[in-house]
């Protein structure tokens, strides 16, 4: 039974999932510059819109944590499961996240961001 209350369970999950995201924008921007595309410079703005609203997005994620009292940290991971230690107002919890949940969530992420303008 977790103490955290829903509202900032978000918070704490989007302070899991941001950093996530801007790492696989990152990656896909060097590809994107490195690829052999005629017109590549609409997919690097794209990429690097994207990125700027995902970072103002963390900057506030973390200002709420630390309004909130709250902390995040990565404490293990497996093939299937990746454990992460919330600490809510001196209170710790551990939470096992499955993998493949984790990508799916960061993939609707990366959706919502590369399409929210259109």
């Amino acid at each position: 039974m977790t103490r955290i209350p829903e509202k900032d369970r978000d918070i704490l999950e989007q302070a899991m999932y941001l950093p996530m995201l801007l790492t696989i924008l990152e990656r896909d921007r060097i590809i994107f510059d490195k690829a052999g595309f005629k017109l590549k410079e609409p997919y690097l703005q794209l990429i690097e819109e994207t990125i700027k609203a995902v970072q103002r997005d963390l900057k506030e994620t973390k200002f709420a944590m630390r309004k909130g009292q709250m902390k995040v940290e990565q404490v293990a991971r497996d093939d299937d499961f990746t454990m992460f230690l919330f600490i809510y107002k001196g209170f710790e919890e551990q939470h096992n996240y499955f993998n493949p949940r984790i990508r799916n969530k960061v993939q609707e992420l990366m959706e919502y961001y590369l399409y929210k303008g259109v």
